[in-house]
């Protein structure tokens, strides 16, 4: 998939895989690639930023924990990012329903 067709919805993904509990970086990773079928493999020059930019915003907050006996940063949603979630679900719903509208027309009617 190409990457320019993320770009306006990295932040909701990254939301999304973190609405059912906290994860780490490279865990975040995972969950998109594995719930997206291997589509969104994100490199973590593209990850670790944008959730540093999320935390900034307060949609996210941080906390170093032990897992598997590593340190790691988890990362989980605040209620300003369950909110701004549920907002990015619904700007995604409507774009994808008038996409939807244009390109699932075959064939287009046509023209006089």
């Amino acid at each position: 998939m190409r990457p320019e067709l993320l770009k306006g919805h990295l932040d909701g993904l990254l939301l999304a895989v973190l609405e059912p509990h906290p994860l780490h970086g490279y865990a975040v990773i995972d969950a998109v690639r594995s719930a997206s079928t291997g589509a969104f493999d994100l490199p973590t020059g593209t990850v670790y930023p944008a959730l540093h930019r999320l935390e900034r915003a307060g949609l996210i907050v941080s906390e170093d924990e032990v897992v598997g006996g590593r340190r790691r940063r988890m990362y989980r949603l605040t209620a300003a990012g369950v909110a701004a979630l549920s907002q990015q679900r619904t700007i995604w719903h409507q774009f994808a329903t008038a996409v939807d509208a244009v390109l699932g027309r075959t064939p287009w009617p046509a023209t006089p």
